[in-house]
């Protein structure tokens, strides 16, 4: 086993660290490292209670984080928080400000907080963040928390790699619940309509009880769990020890009847392919044949004069090497 892989493995957060930067770098040979430390640290991953967090900006999505990852370590649970920041698409930069949102919590011996960008990957999540995840659990995190970018009918990749997704809504927002997308919706094990204390208390009481309503109409994500609505305030703490142990309740269901190991077999599988297709993206680039079709016809599919469907197939035979 590698040194770095036995850091992680130590609980050194440092090791942690230097781990996460090797699985998010794009260089090829970092690529085949990182590939080498993940095989190493997989038999001690896979016991964290995984969960995703997400929500329109503004919904409190870190400060709930940070404060349902003071309760853990209080009651000596190790944590790992997964941030994910949007990369600009013109600067290619992200502000990576998290972890200083969350200043309590990084303070704790027993918590691990990592912004990553997004780097225009699709879904809330950055293209790593499975890697990421399963280093944390490595390192020895009970529970493994993910922030998605945001939310919206792309942004729910997280939904994919988690045992439990939680959607906080922001009160009194309007049409807050017209223009929510149902998908989401439907992907939520809980939802928590988030902010309510003081001059937000009563709108929060009302649209607890619409998403509740909605939700009763919904089908759930899995049969027989009921997707519950609850009102927290991350600010006062209100509602937060009923949204960790509801999380609980229904993570423990899931694995006594076996279908936590079915999600997460299921969560594998789609990770597989999801890596093949990437892959093969990729492999357009490395192949002379195959980069110059893409590269001589781009233009001429922008302009009409090529039919796209056409094209993608003298790609493809080309990266299979079929001319």
């Amino acid at each position: 086993m590698t040194e770095l892989a036995e850091g992680v493995i130590r609980g050194d957060r440092r090791a942690l660290a230097q781990a996460i930067t090797l699985v998010e770098s794009t260089h090829d040979d970092d690529r085949e490292r990182a590939l080498e430390l993940i095989q190493e640290v997989m038999p001690r991953s896979g016991r964290s209670l995984r969960v995703g967090m997400s929500g329109a900006p503004g919904a409190g999505k870190s400060t709930m984080i940070e404060a349902l990852g003071v309760r853990l370590t209080d009651a000596r649970k190790r944590v790992g928080v997964l941030t994910v920041d949007p990369t600009s698409a013109r600067s290619g930069g992200s502000l990576l400000g998290d972890k200083t949102r969350m200043e309590e919590l990084s303070r704790r011996d027993g918590a691990f907080i990592r912004p990553s960008p997004s780097g225009g990957t699709l879904g809330g999540v950055a293209r790593r963040t499975r890697e990421a995840m399963l280093l944390v659990e490595a390192w020895g995190a009970d529970v493994v928390l993910i922030e998605t970018v945001g939310v919206g009918q792309s942004e729910i990749a997280v939904a994919g790699m988690v045992d439990q997704f939680v959607l906080l809504i922001n009160p009194g927002g309007g049409d807050e619940l017209q223009g929510l997308k149902r998908g989401v919706m439907e992907l939520a094990d809980v939802i928590a309509v988030n902010k309510a204390d003081g001059e937000l208390a009563p709108a929060a009481a009302r649209s607890r009880s619409e998403y509740a309503a909605a939700a009763h109409l919904m089908r759930p994500r899995h049969d027989g769990l009921e997707t519950p609505v609850l009102a927290t305030s991350a600010l006062e703490g209100a509602g937060l020890d009923e949204l960790w142990s509801t999380l609980e309740q229904r993570t423990d269901s899931l694995a006594n009847d076996g279908r936590l190991a079915q999600l997460r077999s299921a969560q594998a599988h789609e990770w597989l392919w999801t890596e093949v297709r990437e892959g093969l993206l990729a492999e357009i680039d490395r192949t002379p044949a195959a980069a110059a079709i893409a590269k001589q016809t781009e233009a001429d599919v922008a302009n009409g004069s090529a039919f796209p469907p056409l094209v993608a197939r003298e790609i493809v035979e080309a990266l299979l090497d079929r001319r």
